[in-house]
């Protein structure tokens, strides 16, 4: 969380300095693996990564293996894997082994947990000062549908709490 607001507050500072009045909006994006309860989240995100590690050795995926992945371009994905060096589970929910079975390509980075942990973990990056939200899973169908259901009316239910 610390990095996301110091490049948060970076962002801000900059926009002024050069002569913005208004501040930029701030996107961040997620994968979040979520289920009813915090151990069948768990469950799920291993799986996923499982899966993502095996379609990568299997060439399916688009990631060379990480013996041979060349350094990302863009700073964005560099900061990410130096960041999954660190550990991984960082803040309430963000799982960085997604990112290094990736080499942090896409949106690689997972938010694991209950429908609550993980309304939780937005709602912290909503109070950073992120106002565009993106998330989408790995199973594209079923996890828009658990989005649909509990994800998203929890975000906003809390978002309406809050800013009554």
């Amino acid at each position: 969380m610390k990095e996301t607001k110091d490049q948060i507050d970076r962002i801000y500072s900059e926009a002024e300095k050069a002569g913005r009045s208004d501040r930029p909006r701030i996107w961040v994006t997620f994968r979040p693996i979520v289920a009813e309860t915090e151990e069948l989240a768990w469950a799920k995100a291993h799986r996923t990564l499982d899966a993502l590690t095996q379609n990568t050795a299997n060439g399916v995926g688009k990631s060379p293996p990480k013996s041979s992945a060349p350094t990302p371009q863009n700073v964005g994905s560099q900061r990410l894997l130096d960041i999954a060096k660190r550990g991984e589970v960082q803040d309430r929910a963000l799982w960085y082994p997604t990112v290094t079975a990736t080499n942090a390509r896409g949106a690689s980075t997972a938010l694991v947990g209950s429908y609550k942990t993980v309304i939780e973990s937005i709602l912290d990056y909503v109070e950073l000062g992120a106002d565009l939200i993106s998330i989408r899973g790995y199973d594209n169908f079923n996890d828009a549908v658990d989005y649909g259901r509990h994800i998203i009316p929890g975000v906003r239910e809390e978002i309406a709490k809050k800013y009554q």
